[in-house]
């Protein structure tokens, strides 16, 4: 069972999301939010699996309520989905660097919601095609990192090599097939890079291999 945090300032959108998810055997609304701040508080009395964060929110917004949850050890099992209406970039890549591990936007299709809580539950990174462009064409036009090689001595070469396809945006099994392991070497790679460079997740583990200098986005 995935237990689900909502996190939005409008009730009909928590409605509507509850009576979708609720409609699932396999997940639960454990909790509602109007705000950041309230939002952090549910997350701490409900440990819920997946929180679903609307970025927009008054008092604390959804990004800041984000780092406050991903900067929380007691937390460190709860994921942040987040849901908005905008594809801005500032959103995406605040998102992203506030610890969130998906970021959808909200006219997405049912079927893709239910799928990306259950990702974003599994610890794995998700994000929509759209949005996946938006934060490759930002690093694309970011100045060059400080340091190009921070980070990367703690990594041996085939976990460099992993963390570059992932950033790549291919899945565990798509590892596997490209580097001729198997998907469970693959995942235990991607988990020891993770470690190492305290990532949370894959999101996190994306933003450094682009900051780090590790891949350089291909222009088109």
């Amino acid at each position: 069972m995935i237990r689900v945090l909502l996190a939005d300032d409008q009730a009909l959108m928590r409605a509507g999301f509850r009576a979708l998810l609720d409609a699932e055997d396999d997940l639960e609304v454990v909790g509602e939010a109007a705000d950041g701040a309230g939002a952090v508080r549910q997350s701490r009395r409900l440990k819920p699996d997946v929180v679903l964060m609307d970025v927009q929110m008054p008092g604390l917004d959804g990004i800041e309520a984000t780092r406050h949850i991903a900067a929380d050890p007691g937390l460190a099992g709860v994921r942040v989905l987040i849901l908005t209406n905008y594809g801005l970039d500032s959103y995406v890549f605040a998102a992203l660097r506030a610890g969130a591990s998906g970021f959808l936007l909200k006219d997405a299709d049912p079927a893709d919601l239910l799928r990306a809580v259950a990702v974003v539950a599994r610890g794995e990174a998700l994000l929509a095609p759209a949005v996946t462009r938006t934060l490759i064409s930002e690093f694309v036009t970011a100045p060059a990192p400080s340091d190009p090689a921070a980070g990367r001595d703690l990594l041996t070469a085939r976990e460099q090599e992993i963390v570059e396809l992932v950033a790549r945006g291919m899945s565990n099994d798509e590892i596997a097939g490209s580097m001729v392991i198997s998907p469970l070497t693959a995942k235990t790679h991607v988990n020891r890079a993770m470690t190492k460079l305290h990532c949370r997740d894959r999101a996190q583990l994306v933003v450094w291999a682009y900051e780090s200098g590790l891949i350089t986005p291909r222009r088109r």
